[in-house]
C-alpha cells in the first residue's frame, strides 16, 4: 500500500493489526506512526492503551506481553516500536507478527534501512498485516511534492520558487516539511509564496547560495564562483559537500538534457528537464554557450569522481573545504 492509502485507511478506522515501516525515507514512518498514536484512540483511552517502546531497551518478551494483553475499556490498543533496527530480539517477533492480536495495532518503526520482502520477519508482517517501505523521492519529484503539500495546508507556491526549495533543502522530506512549516508561520494563506520569501523565511542567502554557484559556473564567472566557494568554506556544515555536488549534478544533468534533446518550445523542455517552470531555461541558455555537450559530459565525470570523494571514496584525508575547491576549479577549467 502507499503512504496515502495507508493514512486514508486509518482515517476511514480500517485499522491492520500490524503495520511494519521500513526504510530510507524516514518521514512517511513518521507521519504514518504519529497518526496512529494520535488518532487511532481518544484522550481518555491514550492513558491504558497506548504503549511505546524503544528499540535499545525492547526485548521480545515486553513487546509480546504488552501486544498480547487486552485493551482497557476500548475496543483496542495501539503498540509502537520506535528504532526498532536497534532492537536486538526484532527477529524473534516472526510468530507474532505472522498470527497477531485482533485488538492490538502493532507499529514497527524501521527507518533508516530497507528489507527485503523475502525475509522471514518480512514474510510474518505481510501475513499479518501491512508492511510499507518509505522510498526517499527522486530530486524531480520534490518540487511537485513540495507544492502538495502547500496546498494541502491553503496555500500556493511559484513554481521558480519550489524548485528554488527542492535544490537547496534536496530530498530529505522531514527537513523540507520543517522549513515549510517555519515559512509559513511567517507568512499568510493568501500570500503566493516566491524565491524573495523562500530566501527570507528559509535562511537562503540572496548572494551565496547553490543557485548562484551554479549559475556563476554556468557562466564560467570565475570571480563570483570562488566569492561563493569561500562563503561556503567558511561554514562547510552549513553547505555539506555531498548536497553542493549533488546540485551541481543536478544542474550538469539538465544541461546535457538541453543540449540532446533539439529544437523544442520552452515548456516541453521544461518538462523533459524535470522542471516546473520555464524561469530558469535562461540560465541553461547561457551554460550552453560555455559547455558544449563533450564539456558537459566532462563535468558530469568529475562530479562522479567527487560524489564518491564526499562519501569516503578513494579519498587521501583532503578536507571537504579543499575539495570543494578543487572541484569548483575543475569545473571552470
Amino acid at each position: 500500500m502507499t503512504y496515502q492509502a495507508i493514512i486514508k485507511d486509518i482515517i476511514a478506522k480500517k485499522y491492520q493489526p500490524v503495520y511494519f515501516l521500513h526504510g530510507m525515507e524516514s518521514y512517511f514512518i513518521d507521519e504514518i506512526s504519529n497518526y496512529i498514536e494520535k488518532k487511532v484512540l481518544t484522550e481518555s483511552e491514550r492513558a491504558f492503551n497506548l504503549t511505546i517502546l524503544y528499540g535499545k531497551e525492547a526485548t521480545y518478551h515486553a513487546v509480546v506481553d504488552n501486544a498480547r494483553r487486552y485493551p482497557v475499556m476500548a475496543e483496542r490498543q495501539v503498540v509502537i516500536i520506535k528504532e526498532a533496527k536497534e532492537m536486538k530480539e526484532l527477529g524473534k517477533l516472526e510468530k507474532y507478527l505472522a498470527n497477531p492480536a485482533p485488538t492490538t495495532i502493532l507499529v514497527v518503526c524501521y527507518k533508516h534501512k530497507k528489507l527485503a520482502k523475502n525475509t522471514k520477519i518480512a514474510k510474518a508482517a505481510i501475513k499479518g498485516g501491512i508492511f510499507f517501505e518509505s522510498k526517499k523521492l527522486y530530486d524531480n519529484q520534490v518540487p511537485d511534492w513540495i507544492t502538495a503539500y502547500l496546498h494541502k495546508k491553503k496555500y500556493k507556491i511559484k513554481p521558480e520558487a519550489t524548485q528554488m526549495v527542492a535544490e537547496f533543502l534536496g530530498t530529505n522530506l522531514s527537513k523540507v516539511t520543517n522549513e515549510l512549516d517555519k515559512l509559513m508561520l511567517n507568512v499568510s494563506a493568501d500570500t503566493v509564496i516566491t524565491t524573495e520569501l523562500v530566501q527570507k523565511n528559509i535562511g537562503i542567502s540572496k548572494d551565496y547560495n547553490i543557485f548562484e554557484l551554479n549559475n556563476a559556473i554556468g557562466r564560467k564567472d570565475e570571480v563570483k564562483a570562488q566569492r561563493i566557494v569561500n562563503y561556503f568554506m567558511a561554514d562547510i556544515r552549513k553547505h555539506p559537500l555531498p548536497q553542493v555536488v549533488s546540485s551541481l549534478f543536478g544542474f550538469f544533468s539538465k544541461l546535457y538534457i538541453y543540449q540532446t534533446v533539439g529544437s523544442i518550445n520552452d515548456n516541453e523542455m521544461a518538462k523533459k528537464m524535470g522542471m516546473r517552470s520555464t524561469f530558469f531555461l535562461k540560465d541553461y541558455r547561457i551554460a550552453s554557450k560555455n559547455y558544449n555537450k563533450a564539456k558537459v559530459e566532462d563535468a558530469i565525470s568529475i562530479l562522479r569522481e567527487y560524489d564518491l570523494k564526499s562519501k569516503g571514496v578513494n579519498r587521501d584525508g583532503t578536507p571537504d573545504t579543499e575539495l570543494l575547491r578543487e572541484l569548483v576549479f575543475k569545473l571552470l577549467h
